[in-house]
């Protein structure tokens, strides 16, 4: 009878160890090996320098209140509220301690691409790794070499205030589980080299889908709202409906679109406003053929 109970206890226990190296797998960072990222080449760093724009890291990685080139020293410090607690937003300029200056691109690449830390940590989804997880190991090799190129700052952000159960890191395993892919947002029908441009670009690194699609109560998205607009994340207002079923924007043609995103006039003259403006700042920025290839694919996905 006791040797039965200790038999018993015994498949308890493994099962129970078996079971949690299951969950730990699940759950732990999954960063791509150093071989990945090898032989890129050297990096086109005027590529990276329109990758930058269209990712828009100015708008959270330079000083808040920073103004003309001073935009390029990318020394953090902005806090961005949620509901989940106030993130810091990182130093990320070429200084070896305080940015990524001593980072290799398998680093790098691992931040972006899988929400990783150098270390082995998961980021927080603050950082739009489930977007940039879209980008092309080239425009990564770019974006890291361009990067390298501006100026240095020895600004370290303070650490992200968030509260219990918030704060364990191990739990984003879990967030990632559940939402985290590099597969497209919506399928699209016989899309030409234009339509698939202005995907990778709006689901990639323009990210756009993170202020215009409403989150559920773990702040993934919901599937089936594709940029259909959301509450503000900073708490203030709501992020527009850009869906072709939008009252205002839906009727606008792709032309009235593109010219939006290189000048920040509406159709009817009025002009960007709140945190749209930067984005439209650093989107003009980027050749004309990419500003038609993002209107085509928001004139082309699914209407809300």
């Amino acid at each position: 009878m006791v040797r039965r109970f200790i038999r018993f206890l015994l498949c308890v226990i493994g099962v129970v160890a078996i079971g949690g190296a299951a969950f730990y797998f699940i759950i732990a960072p999954n960063p791509l090996p150093e071989s990945h990222w090898a032989n890129l080449g050297t990096p086109d760093v005027r590529n990276g320098e329109m990758v930058f724009w269209a990712g828009g890291c100015v708008s959270c990685h330079a000083a808040p209140g920073a103004q003309a080139d001073a935009r390029l020293t990318l020394s953090g410090g902005l806090a961005l509220k949620s509901p989940f607690g106030t993130f810091h937003v990182p130093n990320i300029s070429p200084d070896e301690k305080a940015g990524i200056g001593g980072w290799t691109l398998a680093q790098f690449g691992n931040a972006m691409k899988r929400g990783v830390t150098p270390d082995g940590r998961h980021l927080y989804p603050s950082f739009p790794y489930g977007s940039y997880a879209r980008l092309t190991d080239k425009d990564v090799n770019d974006l890291f070499g361009y990067l390298k190129t501006l100026p240095k700052s020895g600004n370290v952000a303070p650490p992200h205030e968030l509260p219990f159960p918030f704060n364990i890191r191990l739990a984003l395993g879990g967030w990632k589980f559940l939402y985290f892919n590099d597969q497209p947002r919506v399928a699209l029908a016989n899309a030409d080299d234009k339509l698939k441009r202005g995907q990778y670009l709006v689901e990639g690194p323009g990210h756009c889908g993170e202020c215009h699609t409403p989150r559920g109560a773990l702040g993934g998205f919901t599937a089936d709202m594709w940029l259909a607009g959301a509450p503000n994340p900073e708490g203030q207002g709501r992020i527009p409906n850009i869906t072709p079923g939008s009252k205002s924007m839906g009727t606008w043609s792709e032309g009235d679109i593109a010219t939006y995103l290189e000048t920040g006039f509406t159709p009817d003259f009025d002009s960007a406003g709140g945190s749209m403006t930067e984005v439209q700042r650093n989107i003009a920025h980027l050749p004309k053929p990419d500003l038609e290839a993002i209107a085509a694919y928001l004139k082309a996905v699914p209407s809300r």
